[in-house]
């Protein structure tokens, strides 16, 4: 089993990130500018200045980019403004397809992208509701399979808001749209292992769940949702490393709001270090926290992040409001297996008055004017651009302050 290695970037921390906005001419959208956070010397070179001789040529290479989401949570604020009726007479149906206009060039490019999906989508009969126990409509489904997403989790608090019923409803509903993997629920005692080769590069995913709201798993079924156990976790996760080249791990971890991870977070991130793990994905404290590198026993490195924050919501508190989006890409020579360029690319979920017109900005295309219109704009006079770039600078990790598949710092 080849090692994985993290191509090591200098981390780049600006003394005053500032967010600079000139007022727009009518009609356009000024982006919020921020320092650039990739700079020329820490990008990959992917050309050669002179043809090598054959001796000297590099090794042919597979390659492919990851992207992963946060906390996908759908109050019932978003349902009611996503609600729409076609015709006269007709049953209301939903079209979450705006949502996520802004976001979807970025996903669609990526080779694999994965979203934590907070919520079950059980179906009509068990009643479409928000807090504090969700249940979402299914046309969110085939949404974000067109949005682009390949890797769907829900070991997550809310994975039995709905019971058992719900939960196999989901599933149904996963497997009926194709190029759909989902993590962390199981229909039988075998559960699910996910391998996936894409690129000529194989990966495994597993993902785990501190709890789920006190709502009991079947006593027959004890199976049906993966919790942190670090006994079970050891299996698992011992079993699957040797099946695939890179290894990550989706953690929904954590207390709600912290923006620093837990002592619990910490030890947890060792104990996957320790079992060689290469990826961690965290969810769940709704807000970003910071990413770090973990030596392994095996002498490669654990690239963890904590918590990616939301991707959507409804949620009140600005903390909330900056997510992001993980992106790293993997690179494979013979049986030399890297993680290159890991970085984060912020993330903002946009509301206006009465919770409508939900959105997600890349921040960099998150306009001065947007802002201004954002629900929380008049009502906490912190919620300015200074408030993001403070949040930014204590991530300890790479800012992608463009479209890292095309260099734009615009929207395709």
């Amino acid at each position: 089993m080849p090692k994985v290695w993290i191509k090591r970037l200098r981390f780049v921390f600006a003394a005053a990130l500032l967010l600079c906005c000139q007022t727009p001419d009518p009609g356009v959208q000024t982006p919020v500018s921020l320092p650039r956070r990739i700079e020329a010397e820490e990008r990959r070179e992917v050309a050669y200045h002179e043809e090598p001789s054959p001796e000297e040529a590099p090794a042919l290479s597979d390659r492919l980019t990851l992207i992963a989401a946060g906390d996908n949570l759908f109050h019932i604020s978003i349902l009611n403004d996503s609600a729409q009726k076609t015709k006269p007479g007709e049953k209301p149906g939903y079209d979450f397809t705006p949502i996520y206009r802004e976001v979807r060039s970025l996903v669609k490019a990526a080779d694999l992208a994965f979203i934590n999906q907070e919520t079950v989508m059980g179906g009509e009969a068990l009643g479409y509701t928000g807090y504090p126990r969700f249940n979402t409509p299914g046309e969110l489904a085939k949404t974000l399979a067109e949005t682009g997403f390949d890797i769907v989790n829900h070991a997550n608090n809310h994975a039995l808001d709905r019971g058992e019923e719900g939960l196999m409803a989901t599933m149904d509903l996963w497997d009926g749209i194709d190029g759909i993997e989902y993590l962390g629920i199981h229909r039988t005692m075998e559960k699910k292992q996910t391998l996936i080769v894409k690129n000529n590069i194989t990966l495994g995913f597993l993902s785990y769940t501190y709890g789920t709201n006190g709502i009991s798993l079947p006593r027959n079924k004890p199976w049906l949702v993966s919790l942190i156990n670090q006994e079970t976790m050891a299996q698992e996760i011992d079993a699957l490393r040797p099946r695939c080249d890179v290894l990550a791990v989706s953690m929904h971890w954590g207390e709600e709001y912290r923006p620093e991870p837990s002592d619990a977070q910490r030890g947890l991130a060792e104990f996957l270090a320790e079992h060689q793990v290469d990826l961690v994905i965290g969810h769940h404290p709704h807000v970003l926290q910071r990413f770090e590198v973990l030596p392994r026993p095996d002498g490669g490195e654990t690239l963890c992040f904590y918590s990616l924050g939301n991707f959507v919501s409804n949620q009140e508190p600005k903390e909330t409001l900056l997510g992001a989006i993980l992106y790293v890409e993997i690179v494979k020579e013979g049986e030399a297996v890297t993680l290159d360029n890991p970085g984060l690319l912020p993330v903002v979920t946009h509301y206006e008055q009465g919770y409508t017109n939900t959105r997600v900005f890349p921040l960099y295309a998150y306009s001065k004017e947007l802002m201004e219109r954002h629900r929380l704009y008049t009502r906490d006079q912190e919620f300015r651009q200074e408030f993001f770039a403070a949040r930014l600078e204590k991530l300890h990790a790479r800012l992608i302050m463009e479209n890292p598949f095309t260099g734009s710092g615009a929207v395709d």
